[in-house]
């Protein structure tokens, strides 16, 4: 009985930046739930790969070339693959961006912007194309992708941009979440620590003191992976959770404990 309710068979599942990081593993974990998984990814040479991976592993999978920063082009997307394949039951809104360690005085509109474009904008058009078809079947379930960063200030770096960002999208979380609670629409998010994927390699790989910082303020001491992510994203989209909407879930190693 309680297996079951983690099975995802037949739903049609959509996982924004599919292409790599969190969001591959997200499809994996997917998929292996039994959901048939579409990776829709911005960059048309990174779906390929994981489709592949995907589809080696018995999971049904496609892709489809997306740019979230364009409504229409979400829109039409969302539409073409509902034709394709189904009516979509799990939105995975992982697609971010984090162009880190810019102060705030030297933040160019342009930085800010790009920021805001991707992780809120960008998350909203999804969330609204995607919602629609939930909402006409009367089920669905979104996770969005926040950050531990939506809670706190990250140190050393400066991000407010991002910070700001990633506060944006939990708060949109629970919006949706109580507009559409009594619709059948779930809408969650994850909001992890450092996870090892190229988005934090310029203080992973790249600055060792930064790095340092990251460990010391973190009660495991280490950052996440991308696997450790996709599990809890499973988790939320599958019946499993059906009693939670509007929740943020912090995977973040301790880090908000100090």
């Amino acid at each position: 009985m309680y297996l079951d309710k983690l099975k995802l068979d037949g739903r049609v599942a959509v996982v924004t930046g599919g292409g790599q990081g969190i969001g591959a593993a997200c499809a994996q974990a997917l998929g292996e739930a039994g959901a048939k998984v579409i990776v829709a990814e911005l960059v048309p040479e990174r779906i390929d790969p994981v489709v592949s991976a995907l589809r080696q592993a018995g999971v049904e999978a496609d892709g489809a070339v997306l740019d979230v920063t364009r409504s229409a082009d979400v829109d039409r997307v969302a539409a073409e693959i509902a034709s394709t394949h189904g009516p979509v039951e799990i939105l995975v809104n992982n697609a971010g961006v984090a162009r880190s360690d810019v102060r705030a005085e030297d933040t160019s509109d342009e930085h800010w912007r790009y920021h805001m474009d991707v992780n809120v904008d960008g998350l909203f058009w999804c969330c609204r194309a995607f919602g629609r078809q939930m909402l006409a079947r009367g089920k669905g379930s979104i996770v969005n992708v926040g950050s531990m960063s939506g809670f706190i200030v990250n140190k050393p770096q400066p991000q407010s941009f991002y910070n700001a960002s990633k506060a944006a999208v939990h708060h949109l979380t629970r919006s949706l979440a109580a507009e559409w609670g009594k619709r059948g629409v779930r809408v969650n998010a994850v909001a992890p620590t450092y996870i090892e994927t190229p988005l934090t390699a310029f203080g992973i790989k790249e600055n060792p003191e930064m790095y340092a910082t990251w460990l010391e303020m973190t009660p495991m001491g280490r950052v996440g992976q991308p696997e450790e992510i996709g599990t809890i994203v499973a988790f939320l989209s599958s019946d499993a959770a059906s009693l939670m909407t509007g929740a943020i879930v912090l995977a973040d190693g301790g880090y908000t404990c100090w």
